[in-house]
């Protein structure tokens, strides 16, 4: 501390509501003097009730008095980040949560409709492979430790078999684990996003994609869904929007909330787009595997291989729809690059920015192999027939919300 703060500091104390512990008040001459004893051995009666304050030294040891009646006017100022981040869902669902009754004060029970959590009333369960997987791991020593930042070895290999197919070999390395899909997502915008840049995003959409853009200074630029063509992406409107600033275009597939599932052809026409302005896409698969009807879903990086691998994909899902279990918080990245490793970089920015938190627990990463990778015919047929009644029961309320 420069000579002339600490000067100021020591002058600034000379204040009758400043005083030190007894130790220290030799050193201060308004300590001294507030707190002389009379004859009587009694504390002066003036400074008798003057509250003890917070006190620190310089560095050479001498008392810097702090007057206790600035202490009322003292205020931490939280981030720019922390200001800038709303979450208009949580603001919402967080205090219906954390409500200690689900009964109205007539009684009666409510459900509870403002989160999408399909388990939290016990009518739809994970299936049986997927508990006994959390029950052997809950048991093992080797759940118990630290682990990779991005991801157990075993659980990066089970999602990469998973999203590998005909056109698309992943490679474990290209696998990251977040803490659930939505953890996922952030970890590649805050890694695509500066302050000033801006994301493509879908309107309606899910409100995260803005939250997080938001929350590091980025903007987000909606583009239409048209309710004419089934919810599909405006691709005029999508590409009137393409500018510099933009590090991405976001495709949700199946749509949250439209509910829509992309056509192959759609898909290609997306990829085509993106690679004409050199836009990677980020694509939100989290409710890939519930379809039905005459539905069928595409990974949108197997279509980006199937064309030539024209434009590099960032895969974000998780098992908390797909398998029934949100509170689990287990979501990945999978980075599908292109043939000049457009991705390089912010795949390394991706694996930097998952060492702060280290992802989901290394205990609820262990069930991924059991469920994403069976490991013999009879389990791997067990989780098909129960996919198939998962998606039949979705299918039948559906219609019935429907009608």
């Amino acid at each position: 501390m420069a000579p002339n703060v600490k000067k100021s500091l020591l002058q600034g104390a000379s204040n009758s509501n400043v005083v030190h512990p007894p130790e220290q008040q030799q050193h201060c001459g308004d300590c001294f003097n507030n707190n002389r004893v009379n004859d009587n051995g009694d504390d002066n009666d003036e400074h008798a009730n003057i509250d003890m304050h917070s006190t620190s030294t310089d560095s050479e040891n001498n008392p810097i008095c702090v007057d206790v009646s600035t202490v009322s006017s003292w205020v931490c100022k939280s981030s720019k980040k922390s200001r800038r981040t709303v979450n208009p869902i949580r603001a919402i669902v967080d205090p219906i949560l954390s409500s200690r009754s689900n009964k109205k004060d007539d009684g009666k029970e409510f459900i509870n409709l403002s989160l999408g959590d399909p388990t939290i009333y016990g009518n739809l369960n994970p299936p049986d492979a997927l508990l006994r997987a959390a029950e052997k791991c809950a048991s093992s020593p080797l759940r118990r430790s630290y682990v990779n930042a991005c991801g157990s070895d075993d659980a990066r290999l089970a999602i990469a078999a998973h999203h590998s197919t005909e056109n698309t070999k992943v490679d474990v390395d290209d696998v990251i684990i977040g803490c659930g899909c939505s953890g996922a997502l952030e970890l590649a915008l805050t890694a695509l996003l500066d302050e000033g840049s801006s994301i493509l995003v879908p309107s309606p959409g899910f409100p995260l994609y803005q939250v997080i853009a938001q929350s590091h200074g980025a903007t987000v630029k909606p583009y239409r869904l048209d309710p004419k063509k089934n919810w599909e992406c405006d691709l005029e409107d999508m590409e009137a929007l393409v500018d510099e600033s933009v590090r991405a275009i976001i495709v949700t597939n199946p749509s949250n909330p439209c509910g829509s599932v992309f056509s192959e052809k759609h898909l290609e026409n997306i990829c085509h787009l993106a690679a004409r302005y050199h836009v990677p896409l980020v694509s939100d698969e989290v409710y890939g595997g519930i379809v039905f009807g005459d539905c069928k879903f595409h990974p949108l990086a197997s279509i980006s291989a199937k064309l030539g691998n024209i434009v590099p994909v960032i895969t974000a899902s998780g098992l908390a729809k797909q398998f029934l279990c949100p509170g689990w918080r287990v979501g990945w990245l999978v980075i599908h690059d292109n043939e000049c490793g457009a991705l390089s970089d912010v795949k390394v920015g991706i694996k930097r920015l998952a060492q702060i938190s280290l992802g989901a627990s290394h205990l609820a990463q262990g069930v991924l192999p059991a469920i994403l990778n069976p490991p013999t015919a009879d389990v791997s047929r067990e989780i098909f027939e129960w996919k198939l009644n998962l998606n039949a029961t979705l299918s039948k309320q559906s219609m019935f919300l429907c009608d």
